[in-house]
């Protein structure tokens, strides 16, 4: 028994000392990028923050502008976004090295690693110089009193520890390395997408503990929280542009709609607060990339013999309550001015997507493209949620993924439970 205390007591020493030796290592991670040796530009530094769109995480619904507390739901709890205003509260006090520092290396001032929410993978590849423009400019912006708010994770997620293992696995600080064989062109899209605008942060397909395969990690995944799912960039059936037209993903990325093509639930908020701003060289060296991903298929369930029942009970629903605006065969309504207005529901990768969750979300909740300069009136679509029970948006979805001409998977009221309590989890 004394053996035995002995070599529990040496494994624990080992064991505290290894996981000390973790945190000090992730904690002390090596700087070797030299400071930037321009003048900080602020209006250069106003167009990274809108391209980033560092308000649409660092902005509370119905708070002041960049003072954080947007709760984001993540699988492990709610963190809560921080304030960025030059407010002792937010970042007075922090020089452009602290801040490069919290983008680079996912550290804060103070030496604590930042929690994953805060898209580290991403950012690490943001140059020097546009970081330094963009500290200049948050600096300049008009300082708000607004505490931090401690986040809401379950333990030892939130922990130091945790975060320092997490890291060990998942987290190498870097640069963007341009591809030799792609133009300049192509190389400012991949480091638009893989840094800055962070399309992986949503766009990627997440482990148990949150990892992913990198900023390039585009193969899609439910958004936890939220109840969306990011689908992925690389299948034409789901979200990928590669057969797109470079002008129409152009008009969409900066307006929200193109050909028939709408920008719904969290990728309108994103055209809204992010991709809308892109200047014209930038707009086309973002669409050059994403319409050069590779073509990868989603896996799909098996179909199964449709239920007729609620095959029936999906058409009567359709009928009294979707036709007037989408059309008796789907095929859509256009305007006094020949515009289109509702969108067409034939042929629509929302519908036929893998995961029935967006079009439950979008029936549930109403759809509303964003109010974009380009399309400032954007036709909307009123919630259903309070007048149909779970078996009725089961029917209604079954049959829009099995009609005009699609062959999607049916759905069930079991699956619209599952996809409700993914959408509350917090």
């Amino acid at each position: 028994m004394k053996r035995w205390g002995i070599a529990l007591a040496l494994v624990a020493v080992l064991g505290t000392g290894a996981a000390l030796g973790l945190l000090a290592w992730q904690r002390h991670l090596p700087d070797d990028t030299p400071a930037s040796r321009t003048a900080p530009d602020l209006r250069r530094g106003a167009y990274l923050a809108a391209v980033g769109n560092c308000a649409g995480c660092h902005t509370a619904r119905g708070g002041a502008l960049l003072a954080g507390g947007r709760p984001i739901p993540t699988p492990f709890g709610t963190v809560f976004s921080p304030n960025l205003t030059p407010d002792p509260t937010g970042l007075a006090g922090w020089s452009a090295d602290d801040f490069w520092a919290a983008l680079h290396l996912g550290r804060s001032r103070d030496g604590r690693l930042l929690v994953p929410a805060h898209p580290v993978s991403n950012t690490t590849l943001v140059t020097r110089e546009d970081a330094d423009d963009l500290h200049a400019w948050l600096q300049s912006q008009t300082a708000v009193a607004a505490p931090n708010r401690a986040h809401e994770l379950r333990w030892p997620y939130g922990t130091q520890l945790a975060l320092a293992a997490w890291r060990a696995v998942n987290f190498r600080p870097g640069s963007y390395q341009p591809d030799p064989t792609q133009d300049a062109v192509w190389n400012r899209g991949a480091y638009l997408a893989q840094g800055l605008t962070h399309c992986s942060a949503c766009h990627a397909a997440r482990d148990a503990l949150g990892g992913d395969r990198g900023p390039a990690d585009f193969r899609g995944g439910l958004l936890a929280g939220v109840g969306w799912v990011a689908p992925s960039l690389h299948d034409p059936a789901e979200a990928g542009v590669q057969r797109w037209s470079d002008d129409t993903l152009r008009r969409w990325l900066r307006d929200g709609h193109a050909d028939g093509h709408t920008a719904q639930g969290p990728m309108g908020e994103v055209v809204l607060g992010s991709t809308s701003a892109l200047n014209d060289a930038d707009l086309a060296a973002l669409s050059r990339y994403l319409r050069s991903l590779p073509e990868h298929t989603v896996e799909r369930a098996k179909m199964v013999q449709p239920d007729a029942r609620r095959r029936e009970r999906g058409a009567r629903l359709y009928q009294d309550h979707c036709a007037a605006c989408h059309g008796a065969q789907g095929e859509g309504r256009r305007d006094e001015s020949g515009a289109p207005a509702y969108p067409a529901l034939a042929g629509s990768r929302l519908v036929t997507q893998a995961s029935a969750a967006n079009l439950l979300r979008l029936i549930e909740r109403g759809g509303f493209g964003p109010a974009t300069p380009g399309h400032p009136r954007p036709y909307g679509m009123p919630p259903f949620a309070g007048l149909l029970d779970a078996e009725d948006l089961a029917a209604l979805a079954s049959h829009l993924r099995q009609s005009f001409g699609h062959k999607a998977g049916e759905v069930d009221a079991v699956e619209v439970a599952r996809l409700r309590a993914a959408a509350a989890k917090r």
